[in-house]
């Protein structure tokens, strides 16, 4: 009989995460068609993209923070200092974010997420259509996944 004794942790551990991350891509590779003719072509690797927007005084204005993976674009982040909103340069990060991930990445598709009170209605101007939407997440706010093609 093999013993069922586990000791749980909850610490912080860089290490232990990439290799959960490196196993489970491992598993889901072995299990997808789809995952296991990624292998070994650069659409495998999950590869950061961000874009910067610096004022004169090189104060940060705005930025995208996300990465592709698999011919898509994820954006994790999306914020314009307030100072700068209403300007057109959240639009500006999020067309140069899809055109490096669509033109230099051959990303085809791109996701995000966002809450009621921040940008649902940009994104959907921008192109993007609502996917998902999980009520009360975190209480008493709506949260969207959005997904565009970036043909």
């Amino acid at each position: 009989m093999v013993s069922r004794m586990f000791r749980l942790e909850t610490e912080v551990d860089k290490a232990r995460r990439d290799l959960l991350r490196t196993r489970l891509r491992d598993t889901n590779t072995a299990a997808s068609p789809v995952l296991r003719a990624l292998r070994g072509t650069p659409g495998e690797r999950e590869l950061p993209l961000h874009v910067w927007a610096l004022g004169e005084d090189g104060e940060l204005a705005g930025g995208l923070v996300g990465h592709t993976w698999a011919t898509w674009l994820h954006v994790s982040h999306l914020w314009v200092d307030e100072r700068h909103r209403g300007t057109g340069l959240g639009s500006q990060l999020l067309a140069k974010a899809e055109r490096i991930a669509r033109r230099e990445r051959g990303c085809a598709s791109a996701r995000l997420e966002t809450w009621d009170f921040q940008a649902p209605d940009f994104y959907r101007k921008k192109g993007y259509e609502v996917v998902c939407v999980i009520p009360d997440y975190p209480p008493g706010v709506t949260e969207y996944t959005l997904t565009k093609q970036l043909g």
